[in-house]
Parts: C-alpha cells; structure tokens; sequence
C-alpha cells in the first residue's frame, strides 16, 4: 500500500497499521467464508473502536498538539456523518411505484436522469430509492447488466459533481474546495464518462431485447410507463440538508439541522413507505462506526503525507487520477480520496510549519492555495476516487446494496469477480482511460 511506503520518525511503524488493517477488513471481510462474515457483522463495531482508541491513546499522550488534531478529525466525523445520515434517512421516506415495462432507451433517460439525481440525494440515496423501480420497469426481461450498469452510474459515476454527490466530495468540502468548484470544472468530464457508460449500456440493453421472444418484444413496445410518488413531504426535508451544507459553521448548526430534518422525516413519514422500501437503520449504523474508526486512523497516514509528500513520485494530474482510481477500486473511497488530496497539496505547496494545531489553522488557505495552482490535479483526485469506486463491489458504499436488492429481487447478479471480469475491465475500465486522456 502506496502510504506505507516508509515511516517518518515522529510516529512509530505500528500506528499506521490500525488504518491500513481497518481498510483491509472493510474490503474482504464481506466476501469471507460465512463463519467470518458473521463474527465481522457481529464485531466491527468493536474493532473500529479498538483501532481508533489505539490512535487515540497515543496521540494524547505523546504527539504535541495531539488533542487539537484529534478534535478537529472529530468535527469532521460529525459534519460528514450527519450529512450521510440525514440523506440515507430522508431518501428512505422516499418510494417510487412503476408500471409498465420500458425499452432500452427508455431505460437510458432513466439511468441518465438518476445520475444526476444522485448529485442532489447522494449516490446512496439514489440507488436506495431508484434500484427496485428500475428493476419493476424491466421485470420481464431484467439481467445482470441491468444492475451492473445501475452501479456504475447511479451508485458511483453520476454522483461526482456535487459534495452532496459522493461522500469523498464532502470531505474536500470540509476541507475547504468551495462548494460549486468541482460541477464549474468538471461537467464536461462528466457528460463525456456518463454518456460512454450509456452508450455501452445501450448495446447491452439493445441486444438483450432483441434476443427477447417477439411476443414480449411487442408487449414492451405497447406498454406505457405509470409513475406514483409517495413521500412527497421528504422533498421539503431534502432541501432542508441540502441548504444545511451552506449555513455558516457557528457550533454545530449545520449539523443540527441536518439531523433534525432526518427526525421529522422518519417521524412524518408513513410507515408503508417505509416498508416498501425495507428500510432499516442497519446500513447507516455500520457506516457511523466503520467511519468513526476510519476518520481517527486516518490522522497519522495524514500526517505522514504531510511529512513525506514529496518523497513520491506522482507528478502528472493523470497519475493521481489512476492511482487514487486504483485504491479507491477495493478501498473504500472516501478515505482514499483523503490521503491523496493530502498528498497533492503537500507535493505542491511542501508541508505545513508549526505544531500540529498551527498546521490546522492554516489548512483552508492551504487548500485555496493548492487549488490556484494544481486545479487539474484537485480534478483527478475527484474523478479518480469517484469514478473508479464502480470497479468492483467493494469499492463504494452503495454497490453492494445494490447488489443485494437485486439478489433479493430474484435478479441474477455476476460474482464478485465476473463483475470484473465481464464488466469492469472490458467496458468500464477503457471508458475511465479514455476520459483521462481526453480530459488529463
């Protein structure tokens, strides 16, 4: 692992251990032996508090201004979790009903509209509200490729123009990229990866109607789509945590309305909805402490970065894109998306002065500084862990509910490695190329 590569000495060999094995078991222990998976599902709690608290305890006791640094990783932790909640909780009120069944380009402008709503509810609340309508609208013919390409454009690549988009936006947000920079830069970026993955899609979806009997083929081409919306009121509460993200950080305001906007939803919210949509706090609740764990970790990885930044050898905006593209491939891509943002502004701007405190208090000049002079390189970094989240299952949050939506549904789903292998490397991967050398 590229953050490993050697140990400066202000920090001890092991204390970047606890951040790369909390990453490692976020990665395999969903697709380990069933024994595993269980005791995983049953603990990860405890071991993301275990590693945390290692981290803790030394950075207390021995890191000057260790308390400063913690603190602030921990009004991060706040900021992006009540934001991923607040959206998980609201989309959950949110249950769309189809009838009909659609043609391959009807399908299209369903994927391309639920791309860019994935930029306004996030990518997970996206794929929660619109994966079972999309499979209702092609229950006669549904397959694999269905899902896989639901995957990579509502779950991962549609989501990457806005910090509500993808939870490694909102933590450039935090960290200071103003709020409309990235959709000013990188809609044609977007436009142009979007419409490949349609394009593929079409195909796909094209010759697998084809192949369908020509009775069912005529059944499809006579239906008509019907629509019913329910849980209109969560609308309102949308906006409000949208709007949240622009309230000045006064205390904890922006928080405080984000969660209580979540509150009203599930309390105002009919509990049909909620059924339709096998809502459940469990998702949301392994991310709280998978992130909680992750965020205190992480703090010596970054400060080694900041320390050692310009030990590497990325030096071209189409570096950083593949390489945080590959991490953020089997890793989750929030932290990943971190580390090399952290990386970035270091081999740019060199390392902060000062104790870790003072290193703190210039962070959001830093960051305005590294975007006047590398915007290109801020692009790749976004691109790069945003879009290549879709190569595998476990490269984004959301791929994998949707995948088990779709199995539950009776949907044949690819196994981990035939998503790769028929999906990822053959149709994805070149189209994510193809946008660096067009773009980088």
């Amino acid at each position: 692992m590229i953050l490993l590569a050697s140990v400066p000495p202000a920090l001890p060999a092991w204390l970047l251990l606890p951040f790369a094995l909390l990453l490692l078991l976020i990665a395999v222990m969903p697709l380990a032996p069933a024994g595993a998976k269980s005791w995983w599902e049953h603990n990860y709690s405890r071991v993301a508090l275990a590693l945390a608290a290692a981290v803790t305890g030394y950075y207390l006791l021995r890191v000057e201004g260790g308390g400063p640094r913690l603190l602030h990783s921990a009004g991060e932790y706040v900021s992006f979790i009540s934001l991923i909640g607040a959206l998980y909780v609201v989309a959950g009120g949110i249950h769309l009903k189809v009838k009909g069944e659609a043609t391959p380009l009807v399908n299209v402008v369903f994927l391309f509209v639920a791309a860019v709503l994935a930029n306004v509810v996030g990518t997970t609340g996206a794929s929660m509200v619109l994966i079972r309508p999309f499979i209702r609208m092609n229950k006669i013919r549904v397959s694999a490729h269905h899902v896989v390409f639901f995957i990579f454009l509502v779950s991962n690549v549609g989501g990457s123009l806005t910090p509500v988009g993808d939870p490694p936006l909102f933590l450039g947000y935090l960290r200071g990229v103003p709020f409309f920079w990235l959709p000013a830069h990188v809609i044609p970026a977007w436009l142009f990866t979007v419409g490949l993955i349609l394009g593929a899609f079409y195909l796909f979806d094209r010759r697998s109607f084809a192949h369908a009997p020509a009775a069912i083929r005529r059944e499809i081409a006579g239906s008509h789509e019907t629509w019913r919306f329910d849980g209109a009121i969560n609308v309102l509460f949308l906006a409000l945590v949208i709007g949240a993200v622009f309230l000045p950080e006064v205390g904890f305001l922006r928080e405080t309305v984000m969660l209580g906007a979540a509150v009203a939803s599930y309390r105002l919210t009919n509990t049909q909805v909620h059924e339709e949509n096998h809502f459940s706090f469990g998702p949301i609740k392994e991310v709280a402490w998978l992130f909680l764990g992750i965020f205190v970790t992480m703090v010596p990885a970054l400060d080694y970065l900041e320390a050692h930044g310009q030990d590497f050898a990325l030096t071209r905006p189409a570096h950083y894109y593949f390489a945080t593209g590959a991490l953020s491939s089997v890793l989750d891509n929030a932290p990943t998306y971190v580390n090399f943002l952290k990386l970035a502004e270091v081999r740019t701007l060199g390392a902060a002065t000062g104790t870790a405190a003072g290193a703190l208090a210039s962070e959001p000049a830093r960051m305005q500084a590294f975007i006047a002079r590398e915007p290109l390189t801020l692009i790749a970094v976004s691109l790069g862990a945003v879009f290549f989240g879709a190569m595998t299952y476990i490269g984004n949050g959301p791929n994998f509910m949707v995948k088990s939506i779709a199995h539950d549904a009776g949907v044949h789903t690819p196994s981990f490695f035939g998503y790769i292998v028929k999906y990822s490397l053959p149709v994805l991967l070149p189209i994510l190329a193809l946008t660096a050398w067009v773009f980088l």
